[in-house]
């Protein structure tokens, strides 16, 4: 089911209406968006930029903390690229995610200027339009149609993630995670994070923002994920996230992995906010 608000530059939109992920977090490819096709060709002076940018933020990407933002080219030609994992995920967990979701954006929007790819662990985007610090509210959520919660947890569930929403932009990485006791109906588990590239208003903009975007479709689910092109949240009843260490001398992440592998069906719905 898709909702539109306002024009768009998307012309071509792709989503994968049944997903299957795992209690062991997997890395899913969540969907994708690409402008019209262009008439640029493989010679063209933006096709070569965007190969060296693609290149750069395939290198630099996962030994940044897992962000990196670069320009590439001049004039016409110019190009902006942003790759950025999800903070609890490996350093090789975050190059093979960013390896994968050039592979997607070089498949499936091979002839596009502006392109965005979602995975579970990172987020891929460039365009010849600078986007940098940008708040984009373009977004879509990902739901389970028949996992529905307790009623009693719903309220705590939506109050305990806008606690998230409030805290990770204060973060230093714009990054949380928290944990839910709902009693005798167990734990449920949040995270939160905003792209590094806008600022700490603009997060908290943001994550409130797909809140209440949301908050119907979202509100009664034992599990949920939104995904934006500023800002991503996560809701589950198991630990999804990894746990990890950052040391302070390369950003090199270590991670510990928990949860059983179980698999749940997930729908798409989504929504995009053009200003």
């Amino acid at each position: 089911m898709l909702y539109f608000s306002g024009p768009s530059f998307i012309i071509f939109l792709v989503l994968m209406l049944s997903i299957s992920i795992c209690r062991a977090d997997s890395n899913v490819n969540s969907g994708w968006q690409c402008s019209e096709a262009d008439n640029f060709t493989s010679e063209s002076s933006f096709r070569i930029n965007l190969d060296n940018l693609l290149s750069l933020l395939t290198e630099k990407g996962p030994l940044h903390n897992g962000y990196f933002k670069t320009t590439v080219g001049r004039s016409s030609g110019k190009i902006y690229g942003l790759i950025q994992c999800r903070e609890d995920v490996s350093t090789e967990n975050c190059a093979n995610c960013t390896r994968e979701s050039i592979a997607v954006a070089l498949h499936d929007c091979s002839k596009s200027r502006k392109v965005q790819v979602w995975f579970t662990w990172c987020f891929l985007r460039y365009s010849n339009e600078h986007f940098f610090g940008v708040w984009d509210q373009s977004s879509m959520a990902r739901v389970n149609d028949t996992n529905f919660d307790d009623a009693s947890v719903v309220s705590k569930g939506l109050i305990f993630m806008s606690e998230v929403a409030t805290t990770a932009p204060k973060q230093p990485l714009m990054f949380h995670t928290a944990v839910l006791d709902a009693g005798q109906f167990g734990k449920r588990y949040g995270m939160a994070q905003c792209t590094r590239d806008i600022s700490r208003t603009d997060c908290s903009k943001c994550l409130d923002s797909q809140l209440v975007t949301f908050r119907t479709t979202i509100g009664n689910k034992r599990g949920w994920e939104v995904y934006g092109s500023s800002c991503s949240m996560w809701y589950h009843d198991y630990q999804f996230y990894f746990n990890i260490s950052i040391p302070k001398n390369d950003g090199a992440r270590r991670l510990s992995l928990h949860g059983v592998a179980t698999g749940i069906t997930m729908a798409v719905l989504m929504l995009f906010f053009v200003p």
